[in-house]
């Protein structure tokens, strides 16, 4: 059975939508048998966007996916999750990882897609991620270290076992509290993903301000 839920949606790039978003269990959304673990706090609605440097879709979504991110309250908590079906996307799960244990790949996320997709890089070898590493602070040689670190291996691997959990055969993906997951086909489009992550959003915090009643 279908379970229906009207939201009030607000926030800036929002505000075009109409008042009030209806999602439909199973048909806007599909909803984990086993919820998966997030990182975020206890008290913050975990956000996870899964996707791989490599897909058009996957770049595509984020001129949407990030005018919502800038919308979001604080006790909603964002992350950004590889995806990990071998190849080059395990190679750019793995630059994502040493980016991050780096501190740098905030500051490098939309370029390492513009390089991919605008600029026909492909950033599949180290030599090449190294070299593009180096235009954030650090050396080639840091960077190369951080591409076969011990640690970055196991975050890929992390991943690959959430990703798994999430049945996810694909991306992109939004998963809301770690069992709601949204794709585009469930969405109807890219540019409503957010709209129904953040119906989602909503519906967590009605779940937990029920339960602290």
């Amino acid at each position: 059975m279908f379970k229906t839920l009207m939201v009030a949606m607000a926030g800036l790039g929002f505000s075009a939508l109409v008042s009030a978003q209806e999602v439909v269990e199973g048909q806007d959304y599909e909803v984990l048998e086993s919820p998966v673990e997030t990182h975020a706090e206890d008290d913050q609605i975990g956000v996870t966007e899964v996707f791989w440097f490599g897909c058009p879709h996957c770049y595509r979504l984020q001129t949407p996916v990030s005018e919502w991110y800038e919308t979001l309250e604080d006790d909603v908590s964002v992350e950004h999750m590889p995806a990990t079906m071998g190849g080059d996307w395990n190679t750019h799960a793995t630059a994502f990882y040493a980016a991050e244990s780096l501190g740098i790949e905030e500051e490098l996320h939309a370029d390492f897609f513009n390089a991919i997709h605008q600029e026909n890089q492909s950033l599949t070898e180290p030599d090449e991620i190294a070299a593009f590493f180096a235009n954030y602070g650090v050396s080639e040689e840091e960077a190369k270290q951080a591409l076969t670190a011990f640690s970055v291996r196991s975050e890929v691997n992390e991943a690959n076992n959430r990703m798994r959990e999430m049945k996810l055969m694909g991306v992109p993906a939004l998963v809301v509290d770690g069992r709601y997951v949204v794709t585009p086909s469930s969405a109807g489009s890219l540019e409503n993903m957010p709209k129904i992550a953040e119906a989602l959003v909503e519906q967590v915090r009605a779940e937990r301000a029920e339960r602290a009643e």
